[in-house]
């Protein structure tokens, strides 16, 4: 799942939870890393202080001796003291000569092998040159780590006297249960944190991608044929106020965009309709013109065929009356938008009825069913049929052996197909897409109205129309519509 296709919401969701888990284990670690340096410098600071007490203590024994005060003297000055030290402070004494060599142990039952009864000698070093004359080893054994620290005795004089060695184990358990308890308390608030930062994200995420999920759905529903509703809210951030107020003001251009585009196509439309008019018009006057001049010319009384003459003159000018009267009443049907005058039909019998009128024996009707009821005027169905089969005989070739139309009614859940397929010269790939433009036709009579009519109709009644055609094949047109 890739991140750039999660919707909005989603990411400012796993985004806040993201950060209260990252805030939550930076915490912990931080906690941890606390008190791990907190139980250094503890022990730390213990062991200075006991090896403080226990210097003090051995320089008291140093200053009440009644023994020489040499290093060859230290096991008996401390022969019965060490042990009390030990018992006061909790914490083995060691004592060592200058060399390295054990002299006296607060154990009895110490081994005197060579790693316990001889110091290293990179310790001596280390004593010797550090400005305190003390170092700290820090070492760990079967699990435990140790410091030993390493420090100088010195006499009244203030001369170097011994080496004490102060072994100490540092005992974390108590440490390690308060932070043990601590994490658990920790944890119990981390999951109350999360439990309340889910909530928050929920809300949160929800609270903002609203605001865009009312634009989005806006824009979705914004077209250029209707008039669009602006967007209005309230309260709202300073970058959604700007991106509203962005769309408010493209809706508004867009509005007057349309009204300036549709008042343009419908100038341009009427104007094209009036050089269409003007242009039919004008064929059936020409013929009409040069008869009355002709006739006017060559009338004569007393001509003996006189009343044939007269006769061909005024068939000639009824023709082209006829002609401008089909033209008209043409252009008159396409301009007129369907009155839906709806009434309950039985698709069956009114396409039956349309057929009717045209007398080819080669056009065939089939149903599904004898009633399919729909909700439909009579007059426009009628028309639309009628339409689709004229045009599909115009389309059959003279010369077709077998011509055929194919008229069927076909019922469907909610809604009523009628199919008219002819066997014609089809239409070519450039033409279909102009097929239902009025005014487009290739037949060489016609004003290539009759499809534009159609369309007009069935669109009018929440309908579609659709075709498929093939060249030399023919051509198959569906009409659909609803039942109701």
């Amino acid at each position: 799942m890739k991140l750039n296709k999660l919707s909005l919401r989603v990411r400012i969701f796993f985004a806040m939870i993201l950060l209260v888990i990252i805030a939550s284990v930076l915490i912990a670690g931080v906690t941890i890393y606390q008190y791990n340096e907190e139980a250094r410098d503890y022990h730390k600071e213990r062991l200075e202080r006991k090896e403080t007490a226990i210097i003090s203590d051995i320089n008291y024994v140093i200053r009440e001796t009644t023994y020489p005060i040499e290093t060859e003297k230290v096991p008996l000055i401390f022969k019965d003291e060490i042990y009390r030290i030990d018992a006061i402070h909790g914490l083995r004494v060691l004592l060592y000569d200058l060399d390295g060599t054990l002299l006296k142990s607060s154990k009895a039952s110490i081994t005197r092998d060579s790693v316990v009864s001889c110091i290293d000698v990179d310790i001596l070093n280390e004593i010797s040159n550090s400005a305190d004359h003390r170092f700290v080893v820090n070492n760990e054994k079967n699990g435990e780590t140790f410091q030993s620290s390493y420090t100088y005795i010195f006499d009244i004089r203030s001369k170097p006297l011994a080496i004490l060695n102060l072994p100490y184990l540092e005992n974390d358990d108590f440490l390690n249960k308060e932070l043990n308890e601590f994490l658990e308390r920790l944890a119990y608030a981390y999951v109350f944190m999360l439990l309340i930062a889910i909530l928050l994200a929920l809300l949160l995420s929800k609270y903002i991608t609203r605001t865009l999920k009312t634009i989005s759905d806006k824009i979705n529903e914004t077209r250029l044929e209707k008039r669009n509703k602006r967007i209005d809210i309230s309260s709202s951030s300073e970058e959604i106020s700007t991106l509203v107020n962005s769309y408010n003001s493209m809706i508004d251009e867009l509005e007057e965009s349309a009204v300036k585009l549709a008042t343009n196509e419908r100038e341009q439309a009427w104007r094209e309709m009036a050089k269409q008019v003007a242009h039919e018009i004008k064929n059936p006057l020409t013929p009409m013109r040069l008869s009355v001049q002709s006739f006017q010319r060559k009338f004569d009384p007393e001509d003996e065929h006189i009343h044939q003459k007269v006769d061909e003159y005024s068939q000639t000018l009824i023709q082209q009356i006829d002609t401008m009267s089909s033209i008209a009443s043409a252009f008159s049907n396409f301009a007129k938008m369907p009155a839906q005058q709806n009434e309950t039909l039985n698709v069956v019998n009114i396409v039956k009825l349309g057929l009717d009128i045209f007398s080819e024996d080669y056009i065939v009707f089939s149903s599904e069913e004898d009633e399919i009821m729909v909700n439909f005027d009579r007059t426009q169905l009628i028309r639309v049929v009628t339409n689709l089969v004229k045009n599909g005989i115009q389309a059959i070739p003279d010369d077709r052996e077998i011509p055929r139309i194919e008229v069927k009614v076909i019922s469907e859940d909610q809604t009523v197909k009628v199919t008219v397929a002819d066997n014609g010269v089809g239409i070519s790939e450039e033409n279909k897409i102009k097929i239902f433009e009025p005014k487009f036709t290739t037949k060489t009579s016609g004003m290539g109205l009759g499809l534009a009519m159609v369309k007009n109709i069935v669109e009018t009644y929440k309908g579609n129309i659709t075709f498929t055609s093939q060249l030399g094949i023919g051509t198959t047109f569906t009409v659909t519509f609803p039942k109701k």
